[in-house]
């Protein structure tokens, strides 16, 4: 306990050794005022009068500044230390929801703090260091204050304090080899640039050494709380940063955190909340005694129901209830909503869901707890799944229902992952989702669109299942199940004289363990490989094409050959397919520009954070011809000549009105997959009858996504159609 005079009580903010030349201990408030401060002013002698006589205590009236209109009838019983800056205070009530206060101070005890102008503080008992914007309401709250040293969230240190009390964050490894530094702009590809690439040390320290001189260094800056904001009923606010039109209900502490918010993006926090060293992104909601400790909340991101965050990222657009997260980078569209589910050192690429009683990561398998899972975009662990470290997931990878005693690493997109307990084998379904469940494919893709609600979208999110990364991932894994048939001793394709055709053959790699794996049906995923594949390039191109209406036949071949400058690009050769992509956080990009982007941060040609979100802005403006390029050498590659000018005007319109059919297709199967549920005769025993069950549950033709299936089918088809009546008009190459 240190007790100090009582003649300086709300001042001395920031002691003359952190003080630089020529400033006092209100430079840093003053600054944040910015260059158009309020025209403050000192009290009059009949305001003071009757501030007085309304219970009001001031320790020095003349450290208590107004701005006209200022009414004193509407600050009642509270006290005042240190330097008190009032905005205009007129007779007037805020309204939120059903609760309505007067503007005014009454109840309270502020202490060097600039109020914002009709602003409502009620019932707060120790409010210090804070500048409050306009028509706010505070009120019970127990304790608000900002301290000299306080980061708001960021991991950086202030003047004088030492390297200890740095906060970082362990993604993606618990023992804390890929720790990071949260700060308030970070996003999931700030993180994993930082956390991915850690063979690239010195890359490592420029991002510390930027994250430092931006968000670090002088002490002094005061707590905020936005214009238009609410906070009642809290207990402890210390160190927070707040934005304009939050809500804030029922926290128990909020502590080192920054809460972006904005009136198109309001974030909201209620009953029972503690979060601690972090960073809550716009337009964000927790809810219900949830939990977060060094953490960093993307756009548009909930916790909900006692969910528990810690040392980890969680991406834009997601939604975690009941359950605990520990040490992960998740990337944007992640669905965890059970309380009996646990995600612990993983990097998760994204469009997710983690099933009930789903235990992902377990470190007894090893000596410490340094083991890892990297699971790619779609993710999705069926219930009471487990898994153990080190575990590696391609794309939209469904594990089924089961204990999974080894270390797995399904390097085979799109597939079911079985543990036969009869058999005591690993199975696994190649693209398993496109032949049996288009419907699941599809809606993962269009949900993703639809919780898409940032209104501001600092980072483009990939959400087509099919894209560079994808197909890249099938053309790999196409070419390990050709080599396992041929090690089987099956060809590729049926022949009068080679053996019937295999229902599975063994599969050695996937799995940490002798005990034998194998592929089911070979050859129907060799088939649905090479479809999806063919639909991805051509859905690409026709979207490419319809976009360039300046492109004829020749000229589109030539750009996409490489024959135009590409820009933002050091080298690029027409002779080969990119075939390295990243997942930078949602965003796919060619592993080239990833590369550039390093380089350029060693060599401190970036130097903030904000050139290397603008380079991401780049790589966003580059995407569609590195898709477009991708897709015309996947389609070469399918014709048997990766890389040269192999895809005629004739054999391109071709491709074009089999990818319609193979959209007609998927339509109908979309379509048929959710019939299923309403010709189960299971489905109908819970119902008097069937009119009942249809009253009920709908129709399937009456389905949202099944009608939206058919609806985008169309598009598709007229988009073909145009491209295949521009292409008819152009000259063969």
């Amino acid at each position: 306990m240190e007790i100090l005079k009582s003649g300086r009580y709300g001042f001395d903010f920031i002691s003359g050794d952190f003080l630089p030349p020529g400033k006092d201990e209100y430079w840093r408030r003053n600054e944040q005022q910015g260059a158009n401060p309020p025209e403050w002013r000192k009290l009059k002698t009949h305001e003071i009068e009757s501030l007085v006589k309304n219970g009001n205590y001031c320790a020095d009236w003349n450290h208590f500044l107004v701005t006209d209109p200022f009414d004193p009838l509407l600050i009642r019983n509270s006290n005042f230390y240190g330097l008190i800056r009032f905005g205009p205070l007129r007779e007037v009530s805020l309204k939120h929801h059903d609760f309505c206060i007067p503007a005014g101070v009454r109840g309270s005890t502020i202490i060097s703090c600039d109020v914002g102008g009709d602003t409502a503080v009620q019932d707060c008992s120790y409010i210090s260091h804070y500048i409050i914007g306009s028509s706010c309401v505070l009120s019970g709250i127990d304790e608000m204050q900002t301290t000299n040293h306080a980061k708001f969230g960021s991991g950086v240190v202030m003047d004088g304090e030492s390297e200890d009390v740095r906060i970082w964050i362990d993604v993606m490894n618990e023992a804390g080899g890929r720790s990071i530094l949260p700060f308030k702009t970070m996003i999931p590809a700030d993180a994993y640039l930082w956390a991915g690439f850690r063979d690239d040390g010195e890359l490592a320290e420029r991002l510390k050494d930027i994250t430092q001189k931006t968000w670090g260094g002088r002490r002094g800056s005061y707590g905020t709380v936005g214009s238009g904001s609410v906070i009642k009923s809290c207990a402890v606010i210390k160190d927070t940063d707040i934005g304009s039109c939050a809500y804030i209900k029922g926290a128990h502490k909020l502590k080192n955190i920054t809460v972006l918010s904005s009136e198109d993006e309001p974030s909201q926090i209620g009953e029972g909340v503690e979060m601690v060293n972090g960073i809550v992104g716009y337009g964000c909601h927790v809810f219900y005694g949830s939990k977060a400790v060094r953490f960093v909340m993307g756009r548009n991101s909930n916790l909900k129901y006692g969910a528990r965050l810690i040392h980890s990222v969680l991406g834009d657009n997601s939604t975690v209830s009941c359950c605990e997260i520990l040490n992960n980078l998740i990337f944007p569209i992640h669905e965890q909503h059970h309380n009996n589910s646990f995600l612990i050192a993983g990097l998760v690429q994204g469009m997710s869901n983690i099933a009930a009683a789903a235990t992902l990561g377990s470190n007894h398998n090893s000596r410490a707890n340094d083991g890892e899972i990297r699971a790619g975009r779609g993710f999705w662990p069926g219930l009471s799944v487990t898994v153990k470290h080190s575990s590696r997931f391609a794309s939209f990878v469904l594990i089924t229902k089961g204990d999974y005693p080894f270390e797995l690493n399904i390097t085979l997109p799109f597939s079911m992952v079985s543990n036969n307990t009869k058999t005591d084998r690993l199975e696994v379904m190649p693209a398993y989702y496109w032949m049996y469940n288009l419907y699941a494919l599809e809606r993962n893709s269009r949900k993703s669109a639809d919780r898409d609600r940032r209104k501001n979208k600092v980072q483009h999110i990939e959400m087509d299942y099919l894209a560079p990364d994808t197909a890249e991932e099938i053309i790999a894994a196409a070419g390990l199940i050709q080599a396992w048939m041929s090690a089987a001793g099956y060809s590729e394709e049926p022949r009068p004289v080679s053996p019937g055709i295999p229902a599975e053959i063994p599969a050695p790699g996937l799995e940490r363990n002798d005990r034998g794996s194998v592929v089911l049906k070979p050859r129907e995923a060799l088939a649905a490989y090479r479809e999806m594949l063919r639909y991805y390039a051509v859905k690409t191109l026709i979207a490419f094409f319809d976009s360039r209406g300046d492109l004829d036949f020749h000229g589109m071949a030539d750009l996409l050959n490489g024959l135009r400058p590409l820009p933002f690009t050091r080298v690029y050769s027409r002779e080969k397919r990119v075939t390295e992509w990243e997942n930078m956080g949602g965003q796919i990009v060619p592993a080239f520009r990833v590369d550039g982007l390093r380089k350029d941060i060693r060599e401190k040609k970036i130097t903030s954070w904000e050139e290397i979100h603008a380079v991401y802005g780049k790589w966003r403006e580059c995407y569609t011809l590195d898709c477009a390029r991708h897709a015309w050498a996947v389609l070469s590659l399918l014709g048997g000549k990766d890389g040269e000018r192999a895809v005629s005007r004739a054999a391109f319109i071709k491709e074009t009105e089999a990818a319609v059919e193979i959209k007609k297709r998927m339509t109908q199967e979309v379509y048929e997959t959710r019939a299923k549920d309403f010709t189960d005769p299971y489905r109908l025993i819970t119902y008097r009858n069937k009119t009942e069950m249809n009253a009920v549950a709908g129709r399937p033709e009456q389905n949202a996504f099944v009608e939206y299936a058919r609806k985008d089918f169309l598009q598709f088809e007229k988009t073909a159609e145009n491209t295949m009546k521009r292409l008819e008009s152009f000259r063969e190459l």
